[in-house]
């Protein structure tokens, strides 16, 4: 082992070479455990059965004998609970003395003999047996001798009378192990109780408790046996958590008592984290929380009421430091990050060796860590600091919760209007009493966090300073202009920090700020191999975080997260608050005209800017902001002049034909989002338009442009084109149901004719397309409309004109055979042939007799089952050939 190394570096190694050990030693023990199963399995499989094992008792003989010694005691305890109560007063004086002294003399007298005996359990059930009588002979004193004094005074003296004796009992009997925890319960009495019987207050019952929990926690320290420090400890957590509860209530009311109890217990409670390194941040979080309610209580009952809570935060900031002050200091003192006593004890406890005090009977209380303020770097053990900053940080929370109810009434305040539209009247102010230094708890917070070099501290201070320009409205109580000048302002600024973050990651780790893992450099070491193996082997020392209210950031030596993008999650923290900002300024601006034009033409502005200028999803939020914006100021100059529905339809059709030319120079997330607004910004002027369907028709034909022009681009083609096409055809039906057109040829036809050429185009394409596909939704759309028309038309023009369209049809399918314009052309042919020898078939029916059509049909049955076959076999032929056909 080279000896010339640092003693931390040195430390690393021997730690990290004992895990090795440990690590091969355990495979070669898992190693021996399968080589003596495979060795011993043959011959255990080949011994002959034994004779069956007698059954399994239910109860180990050392239970049994536990239940019988409990029921015994049990049973003896009431037996003398019944004596004290009942039958004691049937004897006299000398007798019940007799009775006490030989009863309980003998009964504390039996566990010597029976220890001596090695009849442990049955002396520890005597032995039980033996305090009971003491507490019925303590009450039977007060009973007979004493029935005079005070019960609360009487039970005070008996407990510490008791508790005396049960201690002197259990120590010159220490195999007994009821005795000392019992006379630790029984100690928790005297004083508690003596300060009532003394006529004191919840101040003197509080101080009493604080004593008596003080007596317990150094009973927790200092004594050996783990059941008495068990005990002790518990009644010292529940003695002095009521005494710091009764100090914080006299800290309301009267905090120069309370004070004087908070801090004594945040002292004691201090001591005991100090010397107890497993419970240190919760017992200094205790402390921490008891000395802010202390030191808090005393600056309310001096500053006027609206200072109370900046006070406290003042306070918790100040204990909060102590974190930083205390790293600068071990750092002054010549511990370098990462290295020295912070990397020994860590990694010493990741090795898991065990350090000499904490070897029973080392003279150190247990769980204590004399170099405890060593591993911290600095004069606190590293987990004292962890909980005062941790308390600290916790009431400063507190603190800006406790702010922001005006944040959350000057941002929905706007948004819940009680007045009209341009009405020029405001809505009430709400939280008007409401302290205004809740502005000044959100300023202190702000420049706290902005020294802190976090990413969560400085994406929480571009919160709370979005909170303070919020929240000033309603603190200051500003006028209506001022009002919504500031949110502009907060607006603004939220989105010009939103697009560009940079500045506001300025003083970032690097890792932080590159928005990646990136470990710090090693500690100076032997060698860089041996430093890179001392940080991620199984005996890593992990130096604690630098900075103060973060104790849970990551180390020197522990790289940051990785995928945490720091300008990214700066960007998104104020631009949240800018939408939050933009949304009540618009709300509050409706109150006024003027004010309603020039917010929607600044957030237009500031909008388009972020949307030009920002990334990611910022972008294209920020181009639907803004494309909002435009249809807000469209709707207020069609408002302000006075338009009518169906000319504030036309106008916002601006908005689509805008979308569409900026979608055709956007990048593609942008167009697609700002392209989508637009149209649903077109269906809104549809539905405007609605009522007047002249005006409806024009909106639909210029929709019908508007989508023609955006199907010029390639990638927008498809859809843009079906969707001009719809618009138009929309436009022609709407105009025709104005002009009372009923024909159904003249809406048919604007259907069917584009689709036949489209079928045309895509037939000379793509020779293999059916021409279902191709002609059949077109013919369809013309012939199926006309033929109902037909069949309810007394007129003979229409079937004249269908019957020759349908023959053309007929005729184009056997020319080119095509089997769509066959079988729809030849269908519509036959359909409207016999509507018009309907009626001729009918006069002739009803002139034959009324046998013949009986005869006729007979003899058509006849004539086609006698040339079924030849039937059978044209219909084969014809089905085939139309199948050939495309």
């Amino acid at each position: 082992m080279d000896t010339s190394l640092p003693p931390a570096d040195e430390l690393v190694l021997v730690d990290r070479e004992l895990a090795r050990l440990d690590a091969r030693r355990s495979q070669l023990l898992a190693r021996r455990a399968w080589l003596i199963q495979a060795l011993y399995r043959p011959v255990s499989a080949a011994a002959p059965r034994p004779y069956p094992r007698p059954p399994v008792a239910d109860s180990t003989p050392r239970s049994a004998q536990n239940v019988l010694l409990t029921l015994g005691g049990t049973l003896l305890t009431i037996a003398a609970v019944a004596f004290t109560l009942v039958s004691w007063g049937s004897m006299g004086i000398g007798a019940r003395s007799a009775v006490l002294f030989v009863v309980t003399s003998a009964t504390l007298a039996a566990p010597v003999a029976l220890l001596r005996r090695g009849l442990v359990s049955t002396a520890e059930s005597v032995a039980a047996l033996g305090l009971v009588l003491m507490v019925l002979d303590a009450y039977a004193l007060h009973r007979v001798a004493l029935p005079g004094t005070d019960g609360l005074g009487y039970t005070a003296v008996a407990a510490g009378v008791l508790a005396g004796a049960w201690a002197a009992y259990g120590s010159a009997l220490s195999r007994l192990r009821i005795p000392l925890p019992v006379a630790v319960v029984a100690a928790q009495l005297p004083l508690p109780l003596g300060a009532l019987a003394a006529g004191g207050g919840p101040t003197a019952v509080a101080w009493a408790a604080l004593v008596t929990a003080s007596a317990d926690a150094a009973a927790a320290l200092w004594t050996r046996p783990a059941a008495v420090r068990i005990t002790a400890g518990a009644a010292a957590t529940a003695l002095g958590g009521w005494a710091l509860l009764t100090g914080g209530w006299l800290s309301l009311v009267s905090p120069w008592s309370g004070a004087a109890l908070l801090l004594a217990g945040a002292a004691v409670t201090l001591f005991v984290a100090w010397r107890v390194p497993a419970f240190a941040a919760a017992a200094s979080a205790v402390a921490g929380l008891a000395a802010l309610a202390a030191v808090g209580g005393l600056l309310r009952s001096a500053l006027p009421a609206d200072w109370a809570v900046p006070g406290y935060v003042l306070c918790a900031l100040a204990l909060a430091s102590v974190w930083r002050l205390d790293a600068s200091a071990g750092e002054g003192a010549g511990a370098a990050p990462g290295t020295g006593a912070t990397a020994t004890a860590t990694s010493g406890g990741a090795a898991g060796t065990a350090a000499p005090e904490d070897v029973p009977g080392s003279g150190r209380p247990h769980g204590a860590e004399p170099g405890s303020a060593a591993r911290a770097g600095g004069r606190l053990p590293h987990g004292v600091r962890l909980g005062l900053a941790g308390a600290g940080a916790g009431v400063a929370a507190l603190g800006a919760v406790w702010a922001l109810p005006p944040v959350v009434a000057g941002l929905l305040g706007p948004v819940g209007r009680t007045t009209g539209v341009w009405s020029g009247e405001h809505s009430e102010r709400v939280l008007t009493s409401y302290p205004a230094t809740a502005a000044l708890v959100l300023l202190v917070a702000v420049a706290v966090l902005a020294a802190v070099p976090r990413l969560w501290a400085r994406c929480g201070a571009v919160s709370l300073a979005w909170a303070l320009l919020t929240a000033l409205p309603v603190s200051l109580d500003l006028s209506y202009p001022a009002t919504l000048s500031l949110q502009l302002l907060t607006t603004s600024a939220a989105l010009v920090a939103a697009v560009r973050p940079g500045l506001l990651t300025r003083g970032l780790r690097p890792a932080e700020a590159a928005g990646h893992a990136a470990p710090a450099a090693p500690a100076a070491g032997p060698t860089g191999s041996e430093s890179a193996n001392a940080t991620r082997g199984p005996a890593a020392p992990v130096a604690g975080p630098e900075t103060p209210w973060a104790p849970w950031a990551p180390s020197p030596l522990r790289p940051a997260p990785a995928g945490v993008d720091a300008r990214a999650a700066i960007g998104w923290s104020a631009y949240v608050g800018g939408l939050a900002s933009a949304v009540s300024a618009l709300g509050l601006a409706l109150d006024v005209r003027g004010a309603t034009f020039a917010a929607l033409g600044v957030l237009l502005g500031l909008f388009t800017g972020a949307a030009v200028l920002g990334a990611d999803a910022r972008r294209v939020v920020s181009a639907v902001a803004a494309v909002l914006a435009a249809t807000g100021l469209v709707i207020a100059v069609a408002a302000a002049g006075g338009f009518e529905d169906h000319w504030t339809a036309l106008a916002l059709l601006l908005v689509p034909a805008a979308t569409a030319a900026v979608g055709s120079r956007a990048p593609r997330p942008v167009a697609l989002a700002v392209e989508i607004t637009g149209g649903s910004v077109g269906l809104l002027a549809l539905g405007i338009a609605a009522s007047r369907p002249a005006f409806l028709a024009l909106a639909l034909a210029l929709g019908g442009v508007i989508a023609a022009a955006t199907a010029v681009r390639p990638e927008r083609r498809r859809f843009a084109s079906w969707t001009a096409a719809v618009l138009f055809l929309l436009a022609t039906w709407v105009r025709l149901a104005v002009s009372d057109v009923t024909t159904p040829e003249a809406y048919t036809l604007p259907v069917t004719v584009p689709a036949l050429v489209v079928g045309f185009l895509r037939r000379r394409g793509d020779a293999e397309a059916s021409s279902w596909t191709a002609y059949g939704p077109g013919l369809a759309a013309t012939l199926l409309p006309s033929l109902v028309a037909v069949w309810t038309d007394p007129e003979w023009t229409r079937p004249l004109a269908l019957g020759l369209a349908a023959l053309a049809v007929t005729l184009l399918g056997a020319r080119f055979r095509l089997q769509a314009l066959l079988v729809l052309g030849g269908a519509a042919l036959a359909l409207v042939g016999l509507h018009e020898l309907a009626p001729y078939v009918v006069q002739a029916v009803g002139a034959l007799p009324r046998w013949l059509p009986p005869a006729l049909a007979g003899l058509l049955l006849l004539g086609v089952g006698a040339t079924y076959e030849q039937r059978l076999r044209d219909a084969r032929r014809l089905r085939e050939r139309l199948a050939r056909m495309r």
